[in-house]
């Protein structure tokens, strides 16, 4: 980056810590921050709060929770925001990351657009930078926003359409059954009939096609020729999906689905990106950390998926603990006279309580 450019970058005010990642493990860590009486944001490039639980399965149930039998991936995340907003600790998204600075016991966190000085830095970023795996035909790529969408953020948009979904994982399999109460007819294409979703979501899904709301058609993909994507040209929004094309692996004919919205479940791609340049040990995409969640490099810790350690479980429950050891490992280190271990919260003040 030249000097020109850093000028650029719009700085924002020093905070005592800077949570890159805004998952379940980063909001509760914003959250926890507040608690322990210091300044915090959380700074993420995804362009909503929650991390996987909002980008990849918002209408998904969570069952291993501390204190819900049963949650909604975007309740979960709906209740966390809710909680970290008690201190009023900002949040900035649509921001990648792609350096980190350190001066004079400052680090600062840059991104496209922002520099984001702080105390301390918290590593929260989950499998870290990760997008939909898109399809890989080039007939496709036109029609990413106009009828092929990468995420679902609302079921809502496909009541009474026709949605046509590829894949063959958990992904695929859940939306196709959540999306056949709502959806005119739902056609999940996977390129064999052998699939990853577990047995219990593939039965769901066979019960809506049984009751004619969807089909499955094993050993089919989308097609690779020119005209894959079939359209109708109108006026107020331009080309407008109608239909697809799918290959059958098999016999290698194609036929044509009427749809309106296509839907690739095709996994995700995921990246530590810088961080593999931050005088981190990384093995296998994973920071390593102390038992305190300290990286190595004082002043940066990291909580969550993104870390591992002998023991890790990659869990939302376990990303809540870790949290909280890195926060109050974090605040001891920018004030040594505030406590490591700190007041239970039934008794601290901040929440009306007595000492």
């Amino acid at each position: 980056m030249d000097g020109l450019r850093t000028q650029e970058l719009r700085t924002h005010e020093l905070r005592d810590i800077t949570i890159i990642g805004g998952g379940p493990t980063g909001l509760f860590a914003m959250f926890y921050a507040g608690m322990r009486g210091a300044t915090a944001r959380i700074v993420d490039a995804l362009p909503e709060l929650g991390g996987q639980l909002t980008a990849l399965y918002p209408e998904k149930y969570i069952f291993d929770v501390a204190g819900f039998p049963k949650i909604l991936s975007k309740e979960l995340v709906r209740s966390l925001v809710e909680q970290a907003a008690q201190f009023e600790q900002p949040s900035f998204l649509h921001q990648r990351v792609h350096s980190l600075e350190e001066d004079g016991g400052v680090f600062t966190v840059v991104t496209d657009t922002d520099r984001f000085p702080s105390r301390a830095l918290l590593i929260a970023a989950g499998i870290g930078a990760f997008s939909p795996r898109r399809l890989p035909q080039p007939a496709a790529e036109p029609w990413y926003g106009r009828g092929i969408h990468e995420t679902v953020s609302d079921p809502e948009l496909f009541r009474d359409r026709r949605v046509v979904i590829i894949g063959g994982g958990d992904t695929a399999f859940d939306w196709a059954t959540q999306l056949a109460s709502r959806a005119r007819f739902v056609t999940l294409a996977h390129r064999s009939d052998r699939y990853r979703a577990h047995a219990a979501t593939v039965r769901a899904f066979h019960a809506a096609v049984e009751a004619g709301r969807a089909e499955i058609l094993p050993f089919h993909e989308f097609s690779g020729v020119a005209h894959a994507v079939h359209g109708d040209l109108k006026p107020s929004t331009g080309r407008v999906l109608t239909g697809v094309l799918l290959t059958d692996t098999k016999t290698k004919t194609t036929r044509e689905i009427a749809a309106d919205a296509v839907l690739p479940m095709l996994g995700y791609v995921s990246d530590v990106g810088p961080l593999a340049e931050w005088g981190l040990t990384i093995v296998d995409d994973a920071i390593v950390v102390s038992t305190t969640m300290g990286t190595g490099r004082p002043g940066v810790y990291a909580a969550g998926d993104i870390i591992t350690y002998p023991g890790k479980l990659p869990l939302i429950a376990t990303g809540f603990g870790d949290a909280a050891i890195a926060v109050n490992q974090a605040v001891h280190w920018i004030y040594p006279e505030r406590k490591i271990a700190p007041a239970h919260s039934s008794n601290m003040a901040l929440f009306g309580q007595s000492e």
